[in-house]
C-alpha cells in the first residue's frame, strides 16, 4: 500500500535564489547520495511543485516510510548533511514549523473520495 504525504516550505522570495533552488533540483544536478538516501527510506515517489516562494511536497511511500526513521538517517548521514546546509540558506521559516521553520507536513482537509453524495 502507497501512502501519500504533503509537506510545506517557503523559500526567501528571491528570483534569483529560487532559480538556484529549482536548478539544484534538476535532473542531474540533485547528488546521487541524496537521491539514494530518498529511495532508501521507503519514499517511493517524491514531487515538488512551487507558486512564487511557496513549495509544496508530495511524497509517496511504502508501508515501510517512517518520518522519524528518515530523520535519524539524514543526522547520521554526512551528504545529506552537507546538501541540507546548502539548503538552507533558500529556506525561509515557516512560522507553523517551529524553530527548525523547514518542510512541515500538512494536514489534509479534504478529499473527494470522502464525499459519498459525490
Amino acid at each position: 500500500m502507497t501512502r501519500r504525504f504533503a509537506l510545506a516550505l517557503d523559500l526567501v522570495d528571491d528570483a534569483k535564489l529560487i532559480a538556484e533552488y529549482e536548478d539544484w533540483h534538476r535532473p542531474g544536478r540533485t547528488p546521487k547520495p541524496i537521491i539514494r538516501s530518498i529511495l532508501e527510506s521507503g519514499i517511493d515517489n517524491m514531487e515538488i511543485y512551487r507558486a512564487g516562494n511557496r513549495m509544496f511536497m508530495i511524497i509517496e511511500a511504502s508501508d515501510s516510510y517512517s518520518s522519524e526513521a528518515k530523520a535519524q538517517a539524514d543526522a547520521a548521514n554526512p551528504d545529506v548533511q552537507r546538501w541540507e546546509a546548502r539548503m538552507k540558506q533558500f529556506q525561509q521559516p515557516v512560522p507553523a514549523a517551529g524553530p527548525d521553520g523547514t518542510w512541515i507536513e500538512m494536514e489534509r482537509v479534504f478529499r473527494l473520495t470522502d464525499h459519498a453524495d459525490r
